[in-house]
């Protein structure tokens, strides 16, 4: 079985991510892409569905791992009883290549190894060809499957038995090695050796550059520093599509079937990670964004999706992936996701706003841009009255749910304010009388006047911790009395030990079998809202706890079991380290 997700960590080249283990085991790795096939799958099922292993061949007596400051530069020191080496795991950014570098270091005494390289294509299913070639003067390993040509360099090269390539062999004090994992295209030919000291190098100092316009001025400022560059590796450079996760059903509820493909761009969670790059200082990423949004929406408004590939494609149909057993037996493995073809009205809103930010921080608009966003707000006017599957995806029926609604109101309403701060053109009259039409509707069937509450939907008394917004998107204030109602019915409903569910699972809603965990973002739109009400000293306590469930190098999966004191849910999550970037701002 893999490790806790708590002790995987993340590397990656802004094309791709892999997840190392304390162990020393890459144990999730797509490439060239986030959303390409596993070429290590081994965290959804065995060493036999691919990884690749450096680490002591004798007992490890302890493991301490950090990233180099200011870069997501991976450092592991294994100590054994006759020594001490150091693991660095990298992608280099920035050559346009797909490479995997790994370089061990003994600092003290000899250390006996163990290489491990098992590589599988089509996420762990198939064992490719494998040989021993001579390229560019040294003797490689050649992996071949369809598409895919994986090439292995360094000393020691290990030897094959059975699909897997291990050997052992020692170092001692000063000693040194490197190996290298390289992904071509199988009719190319072996490309040259990397130049790994002068590509460490500049990864380190573009990492540093970007980790350095962080802002100092917030609380647990370290982490929202760690977030902002776990956020830049889930972008992708050459398109600036923004991944909500870098990996596939990790399981929200562990042994069940809520099990799901992130490995996507939500419209959502793009749009969001662009707000906390802005309110962070980050202007200049709004453009590259604006982009990517441009590209992806292009065409007819009514066929907006919620999420898109990487690079804006449309198709990514859900299928499952019945060969491997899944994290913890947690099945099915599903690739592509289905909740694309959902309605969620809350979308838009989302959009509206870090547009309008952007507009704030003097990004100026271009004719195809703006004439976008009226043709999708014209879209929305059209059918702003009809439900949807909601924030959370609900595979259950379609209802009004009060987060989409007051997301409908934001959507007309940064709509109405792009024409009267911004001098841009369009029917505001027509927006402004929907935006109050809305709001009236929602202040009637989505607010529970005997409980002083909103609700989850217009048909329950339940409520849902996407409410937690309804004051950090200005649709009232944060000390207004039915916020105030709001964020202690939320608590009453749905703390589990300190931290909150999304909504109950036991009303039947979101129409899946078995139940899942807090989920963290949930926790941080807590202290957003918390200090927006202007109940500072309990949002700090929050804040403080909340910090406190990163893994020892600051990420964040989607959900943490309380009761078993371990992460869940996809790792790291972009939507954990954005609301952790949001929450720190609104405290600042």
């Amino acid at each position: 079985m893999a490790l806790p997700i708590q002790d995987y960590a993340l590397i990656g080249d802004r094309g791709t991510a892999a997840l190392v283990g304390k162990d020393g085991s890459i144990d999730w790795l797509c490439l060239p892409r986030f959303d390409s096939p596993a070429c290590f799958a081994a965290l959804l099922g065995t060493e036999e569905n691919g990884r690749w292993l450096l680490a002591p061949a004798d007992e490890v007596v302890a493991t301490s791992r950090r990233y180099v400051d200011g870069t997501a530069l991976l450092e592991t020191t294994f100590t054994t009883a006759d020594g001490e080496v150091v693991l660095l795991d990298v992608m280099p950014v920035g050559d346009g290549r797909a490479d995997v570098v790994r370089r061990v270091t003994c600092t003290r005494g000899t250390v006996r190894m163990r290489h491990d390289w098992v590589v599988r294509a089509d996420y762990g299913l198939v064992r490719p060809w494998v040989s021993r070639e001579q390229a560019h003067g040294h003797e490689v390993v050649v992996a071949v499957a369809g598409p895919d040509k994986f090439v292995l360099r360094g000393p020691h090269l290990p030897h094959g038995r059975h699909g897997h390539h291990s050997n052992e062999f020692e170092l001692s004090a000063g000693e040194e090695v490197r190996f290298s994992t390289t992904w071509v295209r199988s009719w190319h030919d072996v490309p040259e050796p990397l130049s790994i000291d002068e590509r460490i190098a500049a990864t380190t100092e573009r990492q540093r550059r970007w980790s350095a316009r962080a802002p100092e001025d917030v609380p647990h400022a370290d982490l929202v520093r760690r977030s902002l560059l776990t956020l830049l590796l889930m972008t992708h450079a050459e398109t600036g599509g923004i991944v909500a996760a870098p990996t596939t059903s990790l399981p929200e509820d562990f042994g069940g079937e809520r099990n799901w493909d992130y490995r996507f761009c939500w419209l959502r969670d793009a749009a969001l990670t662009l707000e906390s790059l802005l309110g962070a200082g980050y202007d200049g990423e709004a453009l590259e964004w604006r982009g990517w949004l441009l590209r992806a929406v292009a065409g007819d408004p009514a066929d907006l999706q919620i999420m898109y590939t990487v690079d804006g494609g449309r198709q990514l149909p859900e299928r499952e992936v019945p060969h491997l057993p899944g994290y913890a037996g947690s099945t099915p493995v599903r690739i592509g996701n289905g909740a694309v073809s959902q309605r969620q009205n809350d979308v838009l809103g989302e959009v509206m706003i870090a547009l309008e930010l952007a507009r704030d921080a003097g990004l100026e608009e271009t004719h195809n841009s703006w004439a976008l966003q009226r043709a999708l707000v014209d879209e929305l006017a059209e059918h702003w009255d009809e439900p949807d599957n909601g924030l959370w995806e609900i595979r259950g029926p379609q209802r009004h749910f009060t987060h989409s609604r007051v997301m409908v109101w934001v959507a007309f309403d940064r709509a109405v304010k792009a024409v009267e701060r911004h001098g841009l053109d369009g029917p505001v009259d027509r927006w402004r009388d929907l935006r109050d039409r809305v709001r009236e509707e929602i202040l009637d069937k989505g607010f529970d006047q005997e409980r002083g509450t909103f609700t989850q939907h217009y048909d329950t008394t339940a409520v849902d911790a996407s409410l937690l917004t309804i004051p950090l998107v200005g649709f009232l204030p944060g000390d207004d009395p039915r916020v105030l109602g709001t964020i202690d019915a939320v608590i009453a409903d749905l703390d589990v030990d300190g931290l909150l569910l999304r909504y109950r699972t036991e009303t039947g809603v979101d129409g899946l079998a078995g139940d899942e965990h807090p989920f963290l973002a949930c926790s941080f739109w807590l202290v957003s809202a918390l200090a927006a009400a202007g109940r500072r000293e309990q949002a700090h306590e929050l804040m403080d706890r909340l910090c406190g469930l990163a893994n020892d190098v600051g990420l964040l999966s989607e959900e943490y079991d309380v009761t078993h004191g371990r992460m869940a849910g996809n790792f790291p999550q972009a939507f954990s380290h954005l609301a952790l970037v949001q929450a720190a701002l609104a405290l600042r």
